[in-house]
């Protein structure tokens, strides 16, 4: 079981030099969130933390490849990902972060307590892997399981053929029809 606790930063220990950080995601790593869609993969992650005057700058290259099922057959495949995030984080006090006082230009800011200054960047970066699957993902043509795409094909030539055999024509069509012989 994979630990979360390496994703969680204390921000007042950074100094003021560039901070980098690497991370291997697994299978692990998505088994241990809670509520996470993406049951598998294989990615690395690449990043930076820059401390600026009020304010931290997280930079993070994500790269490989996650498990998901196909839309089309529901074997699982493998989707390549490839993304960035960026987060900007700030230390405010408890007050601050109760009242939802928020700027609007700090729509984009994570907030975190000053008093506990540790910012847990999992899901943050679970959830821009998320953002990265495309909408639909299939397999590439000829990869589906074939006995699922025979079945498919069954259901989808059978409900055709019903549609066309039930449908009544509307009567004024029929009268129609008859003056065009």
């Amino acid at each position: 079981m994979c630990s979360l606790e390496q994703f969680k930063i204390d921000l007042k220990a950074l100094t003021e030099e560039v901070t980098s950080l690497d991370y291997e995601l697994d299978n692990s790593y998505f088994a241990a969130l809670s509520d996470a869609e993406i049951k598998g993969g294989s990615l690395h992650v690449s990043g930076s933390i820059r401390k600026a005057v009020g304010f931290f700058e997280l930079l993070f290259d994500i790269n490989g490849t996650v498990r998901i099922p196909c839309d089309r057959c529901l074997d699982d495949m493998d989707q390549p990902i490839e993304t960035n995030l960026r987060l900007v984080a700030k230390l405010v006090s408890r007050d601050l972060i109760g009242e939802g006082s928020r700027t609007p230009t700090e729509d984009d800011v994570v907030m975190v307590e000053e008093s506990d200054g540790v910012l847990d960047i999992a899901w943050f970066i679970y959830e821009s892997i998320a953002l990265a699957v495309p909408i639909q993902h299939v397999h590439q043509p000829g990869d589906c399981n074939d006995a699922m795409m025979r079945v498919l094909n069954e259901h989808s030539a059978a409900r055709s053929s019903d549609a066309d055999a039930n449908q009544d024509t509307d009567p004024r069509w029929d009268i129609l029809k008859k003056l065009n012989v």
